[in-house]
């Protein structure tokens, strides 16, 4: 009954028309100059049922804008325009900060362990992200960096449950592919880091399994000339699971350079 009364309203949403600012942002996002007409399309489809669905709200100060959670909820369809989704069903609210922040309250770890933070994604709980990095990621599309793709990634690998690195996947031989090029390319990468060597894939993948998944997808869709190059095996498995082929899409140029 719920998932009926969800789909209604979802339907009902998508029947009306849609604010022209949802136009507006998406022409300002370098990446999407590369998608189709369609995609483009679904991809504001998928971004209207987010950030209807979702509670936002900012931290730290901010003031929430309507621009903002068009703009994350945007970039964060990029990741499921092609594969079988529910909405990013286990991020119930968005913390918005305007720059680094501290964990809040019950959140924080020692004293002795505080650091900056730019975003997070909670298993059971919020995805919290720093709005100026949201644009940064949003306007240099080609850097390897994209904080919103990194935090909703983490969400695609936490639908099992679980933040290891392996999103659920659709047949039972794709996992046993999936962990072997991905542990494969994880172990390089902590060797390639521990040497002090130059990497597409950035160093802060070597950390643990999910931040490999999640750096990974960063570079997929950013940089996917030079990990389809240096990485085949990845790249394909990447494609196989977003069900995309980024590389062979018009490359776009920054609106900041």
């Amino acid at each position: 009954m719920l998932g009926w009364w969800r789909n209604r309203k979802r339907q009902k949403l998508l029947s009306t028309p849609r604010a022209p600012l949802w136009d507006e942002v998406l022409a300002t996002l370098p990446f999407a100059g590369g998608l189709t007409d369609g995609e483009r399309s679904h991809l504001i489809d998928l971004g209207r049922v987010i950030a209807e669905e979702k509670r936002w709200e900012a931290c730290g100060g901010l003031e929430l804008t309507e621009e903002m959670p068009i703009t994350i909820a945007l970039q964060a369809s990029l990741l499921i325009l092609s594969i079988d989704h529910e909405y990013f069903r286990t991020v119930e609210s968005v913390f918005i900060y305007p720059s680094t922040y501290m964990r809040p309250g019950h959140m924080r770890p020692p004293e002795d362990q505080l650091q900056a933070i730019l975003g997070e994604a909670w298993l059971g709980g919020p995805t919290v992200l720093a709005w100026d990095a949201v644009r940064s990621g949003a306007y240099h599309p080609h850097d390897g960096r994209n904080l919103v793709l990194h935090e909703f990634a983490h969400k695609l690998d936490m639908l099992d449950g679980l933040l290891d690195g392996t999103p659920p996947l659709d047949r039972r031989e794709d996992y046993a592919r999936w962990r072997t090029v991905l542990t494969r390319e994880f172990a390089a990468l902590e060797v390639a880091v521990g040497r002090g060597r130059k990497t597409v894939i950035d160093r802060y993948g070597a950390t643990n399994p999910a931040e490999f998944f999640a750096v990974a997808t960063e570079t997929f869709f950013e940089q996917s000339q030079k990990l389809k190059r240096d990485h085949p095996e990845l790249y394909e498995t990447l494609a196989g699971y977003y069900r995309q082929d980024p590389e062979a899409r018009p490359r776009m140029k920054s609106h900041f350079g």
